[in-house]
């Protein structure tokens, strides 16, 4: 089958969007623990970076450092390694410095809800799911406003009680305000003679959240849990731990939560979420003490080459200058998957969507399939039009294409397996796996990248129905 006749096959695949999408309204309760926070957005140019940088003395000699914030020179570091290599990564603030820095040197263009359970709570919710519970680690009036008017969102208030988010004001809480600064593809700069050229749209994150970083619960949310349980609980938020703040200790104890979870709600999905986890300890006990206690884990290439690295240092080493492709990524979520002992595990990727899941979980292929599209087209939306805070825009992106990049790494894929089959229906069973693979609607030019591996997860998890 050519590639024109393998994207009408796709288009017509993708028909079943809005049905699926009706769907969610089913969905009868989803949780979101534990980040949830401000984003202070800026698109930053080439030429502000070469600003910042030689106002911070920084050279192309002197890039390389620590992968933590302490002062402004640390911030540019990190946006010159993200913009030049075209990827994605959170950085933590250690202390105040780096935080009023950013404050008097970048500012904002806008602010936005930020965090996965946040950013999540609000795509459910708008999806139409029946009831979305959020916990929030603060809550005042400024937290509030970045939570959609919907009365199925629901976060608990100075009392404890359930209430709707968008109305709840913890006054005696604190914003907590991460900056994310995105750049776009073939921008470029000048350093010291160098040019840095960005291969693909993406951003960096300079946090700086004393309450998240270390993990503070709130305990109304968790009260509150105990009575009203979960269909499905869409878990995160430990990337932001470190080693040096106790954070080993702070997996330790939520470990007992999950289980009591899992112990209260035997039918539900319990979602992990992986993120950009810079402390390599924080990471290795992610992986193996909460990703087991997970169904479901998801992930983007970036963070599949972190997990690498904690689980395999010698493959690791092979990769991690490589061109990554359909089939090295393969290889690297099956190692994963066998490390997390997850029953299904979800990589999103640039052109595609990759499940492996256990033969005979819940979620079906056909299921999987489904939910994976929706995510796709409403992850298109938000790349196409900035944001999904309208139930009637939601499929703005229904209707076009599947990229010409996601059909090659599809095909790509279905050679390596040597399952032809799979680049024409999305779906094979391979070894003791099912695999559910789908090229992706992509926007040439995305207004907004933020949450967009968080919306993608949990919509193509819920929407799979």
């Amino acid at each position: 089958m050519t590639d024109t006749e393998l994207k009408e096959k796709w288009k017509r695949f993708y028909e079943t969007v809005p049905a699926q999408l009706e769907k969610v309204k089913k969905v009868g309760k989803v949780a979101t623990a534990f980040n949830t926070n401000i984003d202070a957005v800026v698109k930053i140019s080439g030429e502000k970076i070469a600003q910042l940088a030689q106002m911070c003395g920084i050279t192309s000699e002197n890039i390389q450092g620590p992968t933590y914030i302490t002062n402004g020179k640390d911030v540019v570091r990190g946006i010159i390694k993200c913009f030049s290599q075209g990827i994605a990564e959170e950085w933590l603030c250690e202390g105040v410095e780096a935080f009023e820095w950013l404050q008097n040197n970048i500012g904002y263009d806008r602010l936005q809800m930020g965090g996965q359970g946040g950013i999540v709570a609000n795509a459910i919710a708008v999806l139409k799911a029946q009831n979305v519970y959020v916990h929030t680690a603060s809550h005042p009036k400024l937290q509030a406003k970045q939570f959609l008017n919907l009365d199925n969102l629901q976060a608990s208030d100075y009392n404890g009680k359930m209430c709707k988010a968008c109305e709840v004001n913890r006054e005696n809480d604190i914003p907590l305000i991460h900056w994310i600064l995105e750049f776009d593809a073939g921008d470029k700069f000048e350093l010291n003679g160098k040019i840095y050229v960005c291969p693909k749209a993406n951003r960096f994150i300079a946090t700086y959240d004393p309450a998240n970083m270390k993990l503070k619960e709130d305990k109304g949310f968790l009260q509150n849990l105990d009575k009203l349980g979960f269909d499905y609980m869409i878990l995160s938020g430990y990337h932001n731990l470190t080693t040096a703040n106790g954070g080993i200790e702070r997996i330790k104890e939520t470990v007992p939560l999950i289980k009591k979870w899992k112990k209260n709600n035997p039918n539900a999905i319990i979602h992990l979420e992986l993120a950009s986890t810079q402390d390599i300890e924080i990471r290795k006990a992610i992986i193996e003490r909460i990703a087991p206690l997970a169904d479901s884990v998801g992930l983007n290439e970036r963070e599949a080459l972190d997990v690498l690295e904690v689980i395999d240092k010698s493959e690791f080493e092979n990769v991690k200058n490589v061109k990554l492709d359909a089939k090295l990524l393969f290889n690297m979520l099956c190692k994963i998957k066998d490390k997390c002992r997850s029953p299904r595990v979800q990589l999103h990727f640039f052109g595609m969507y990759l499940t492996l899941q256990n033969k005979g979980f819940r979620i079906n292929k056909e299921q999987n399939k489904g939910g994976m599209m929706l995510a796709a087209t409403i992850a298109a939306t938000k790349a196409g039009i900035g944001q999904i805070n309208e139930y009637e825009k939601l499929l703005w992106a229904q209707g076009r294409e599947v990229s010409d990049v996601g059909i090659k790494e599809l095909k790509n894929l279905a050679l390596h397996l040597d399952i032809p089959e799979l680049s024409e229906s999305g779906i094979c069973d391979w070894n003791n796996l099912e695999v559910i693979a789908v090229p992706t609607i992509l926007i040439e030019r995305p207004l907004t990248l933020v949450g967009m591996g968080d919306t993608i997860s949990s919509i193509s998890l819920i929407g799979a129905l």
